[in-house]
């Protein structure tokens, strides 16, 4: 990855560090035109309903791809959203949903074995990058995970299969493409019809070990002390990322996420 010259890494401790902002300063239009058409792909998870929430708020054309064709969700902002039947392992089965499709977001992710985390976490979205490129797609972004060390180990198919769909993404979207790295996110969850405050555990660490920066570097165990980010911001940088034309391509890590959603929250 190292070798890839088109690619930035956008978090606070860069030297480039003062780039984002240029890029904020820069942006002229905070809605995007009609034509935009985003395709959201895990749009029924966590992450992925509260990014086809926010498409829908700053006026997006939002479709959605689902093993079921449908949608998991009760809220009724789901119904504006076009869903389609597919299983990204298989592209013929979802290839039209990328018809007329201008960005794609990927939350696509998953726990299990060793072989399955890197096929769904992997594979999965590499086949969606691929067919994205063939569509024609302009931008994409993957919403990835950030280093926790040690723990990478007891979950090797996981970031093995993050960090290969990352490669496949920089190759084919080289001036398109954003992944971002968020730690745990925090925010309300649904499981069937109960609901998860996990903000009552993540949003006073988040507070905390955000001005704790310093201990993230400890090795081995530093990457512990990423602070977690809200699923909120982590929607609307995602969205800003796959509409905006001069949104820099590259990764943005927590800190990154952070300071991209504190800027369009003024």
């Amino acid at each position: 990855m190292d070798g890839n010259k088109n690619w930035r890494f956008l978090s606070t401790e860069s030297n480039k560090v003062d780039e984002p902002l240029k890029v904020e300063e820069a942006e002229t239009t905070n809605v995007p035109p009609p034509s935009e058409k985003l395709l959201v792909l895990g749009g029924n998870g966590f992450v992925g309903s509260h990014i086809c929430r926010e498409a829908l708020n700053r006026g997006l054309n939002v479709s959605g791809l689902s093993r079921s064709g449908g949608s998991s969700l009760h809220d009724s902002w789901a119904k504006n959203v076009t869903w389609h039947k597919g299983n990204l392992l298989s592209f013929e089965s979802w290839k039209e949903a990328l018809d007329g499709v201008t960005s794609v977001i990927s939350c696509i992710g998953g726990f299990g074995s060793n072989s399955y985390m890197y096929k769904i976490n992997g594979t999965a979205n590499i086949n969606g990058i691929r067919a994205a490129t063939e569509k024609g797609v302009k931008r994409f972004v993957y919403i990835s995970a950030a280093d926790f060390g040690l723990a990478n180990y007891l979950l090797k198919g996981y970031y093995e299969g993050k960090r290969a769909a990352e490669m496949e993404l920089l190759d084919k979207f080289p001036y398109g493409g954003v992944i971002l790295r968020p730690g745990f996110i925090h925010g309300t969850r649904r499981i069937g019809n109960i609901k998860l405050p996990l903000g009552f555990i993540g949003s006073p660490l988040e507070t905390v070990l955000q001005h704790a920066k310093p201990l993230n570097q400890i090795p081995l165990v530093g990457p512990m002390f990423t602070p977690p980010v809200n699923v909120t911001a982590v929607a609307k940088v995602a969205v800003r990322a796959a509409t905006d034309p001069v949104f820099p391509p590259g990764i943005v890590d927590v800190y990154g996420i952070q300071r991209f959603s504190q800027q369009m929250s003024r």
